[in-house]
């Protein structure tokens, strides 16, 4: 029988990338809420058309990349490739439009058919941050800054550049989609297949081809930054202004775009050369026009998304855990009164660890592996005197306490780590 592995683009979180996983969450979820997010979880999947009217019908993800099936009632459902649309779609569906601004933070896993590769899979997990509700220029300085608090307090703030640009509002766009046509017109016999249909579709796309011959022909496209009119200009001269007003570097890059008609004004990447070709971390945008889109009242948003994954090949090692309190029983009479000790300790805040069999040596050879700071020795004669031995597995050392004392006893070990 061959030997049963995960399915291709896919991975287990193991106890030992789980403590790393883990510390990425939860400093998310701590920042989030002193930003004033409320926690939001959506289903994992949806039905289709949730992600076919978000995402576009002829966008790479919707064409290629989604995990659609048909379930028993005959309904077409995807498992979610991304945070946004289901966050709308609860937004819209709960009527969460009568108390605006509403802000969320949410996480969890995602599923794209892609070429697995460093840094992607097909089931991957994001941290995702979004504000409904809010037309602001101080909602996109906040969501950014809630950002890079994020990354700065996971130690990669000098890893990361933060990549800014402006799409402007409906206005700007129309204007700079028509210079586009023109200007990718006069080289389509140079386009590739995909960014000749993308020219009629949706020419913003063409921006983000990854094909060479495209790449030289976006070289010297026209800049969206020179069709801003001035509304657009004075709010990406906000968002910049606020910024710096709260000491968060940044590089405006004139060639970052998002394709999707409903993308305004902000546009943002914190990118990294230390993942190799995958060097986005963290991104996203105000998306203006989609709740409308997915048919809910015309209510502005802004947000971003990043993979936990990517984030834990850039972390450095969480703090240790904390090493456990080894309960070590010798007899049928001392298991019985190992259980309430330890259901005791654990209530009051320790770490203790258990083996379920096994004479003393074992017992004490178990504590190692775990690495137990020290063990309680609960045997016949301890039992008598109503005591244990309490072992330092450091030292040595070791002294009889009372039941009464062992909590008091074990203080200065609550908190050893590793």
């Amino acid at each position: 029988m061959a030997r049963l592995q995960p399915v291709r683009g896919t991975h287990d979180i193991l106890p030992e990338d789980g403590r790393r996983f883990r510390h990425i969450v939860e400093t998310f979820r701590d920042i989030a809420e002193r930003y004033g997010m409320a926690e939001i979880a959506t289903p994992v999947f949806e039905f289709t058309e949730v992600f076919k009217r978000s995402l576009g019908e002829t966008t790479d993800v919707v064409m290629k990349e989604m995990y659609t099936f048909e379930d028993r009632s005959g309904d077409l459902i995807t498992l979610r490739p991304e945070y946004t649309a289901g966050i709308v779609r609860a937004f819209i569906s709960g009527g969460m439009h009568q108390n605006l601004p509403c802000k969320f933070y949410a996480w969890g896993p995602m599923f794209r058919h892609e070429r697995p590769q460093k840094g992607r899979l097909r089931q991957f997990h994001q941290l995702d941050v979004e504000v409904l509700g809010a037309a602001e220029p101080t909602a996109d300085i906040e969501v950014l800054a809630l950002a890079w608090d994020l990354l700065s307090a996971l130690g990669l703030a000098d890893k990361v550049t933060l990549e800014l640009n402006s799409l402007g509002d409906a206005d700007s766009r129309a204007t700079y989609r028509a210079a586009l046509v023109d200007y990718f017109s006069a080289h389509k016999d140079r386009l590739s297949r995909d960014s000749l249909d993308r020219l009629e579709r949706n020419p913003l796309r063409i921006l983000d081809s990854k094909d060479e011959g495209d790449r030289a022909i976006i070289a010297s496209a026209p800049l969206l930054t020179d069709y801003l009119n001035p509304d657009s200009a004075a709010f990406f001269d906000a968002v910049r202004a606020g910024l710096d007003a709260l000491g968060i570097p940044y590089t405006v890059n004139p060639r970052l775009v998002r394709g999707l008609d409903y993308y305004t004004h902000t546009a943002f990447e914190f990118t990294t050369e230390a993942l190799g070709a995958q060097g986005t971390v963290l991104a996203g945008g105000r998306y203006d026009g989609l709740v409308e889109q997915l048919g809910g009242p015309p209510t502005p948003g802004i947000g971003w998304a990043s993979g936990i994954e990517r984030l834990a090949m850039l972390v450095d090692d969480p703090a240790p855990a904390r090493r456990p309190i080894a309960v070590v029983p010798l007899g049928e009479a001392a298991e019985r009164e190992a259980l309430v000790l330890c259901h005791r300790l654990r209530r009051d805040g320790f770490v203790v660890d258990m083996a379920y069999r096994g004479n003393l040596g074992k017992r004490m050879k178990r504590a190692n592996k775990v690495n137990a700071r020290a063990a309680v020795i609960l045997g016949d004669d301890e039992l008598t005197r109503d005591a244990a031995t309490v072992r330092d597995l450091d030292s040595g050392e070791q002294r009889e306490v009372a039941m009464a004392d062992i909590a008091a006893a074990l203080a200065p070990y609550r908190q050893q780590v590793a």
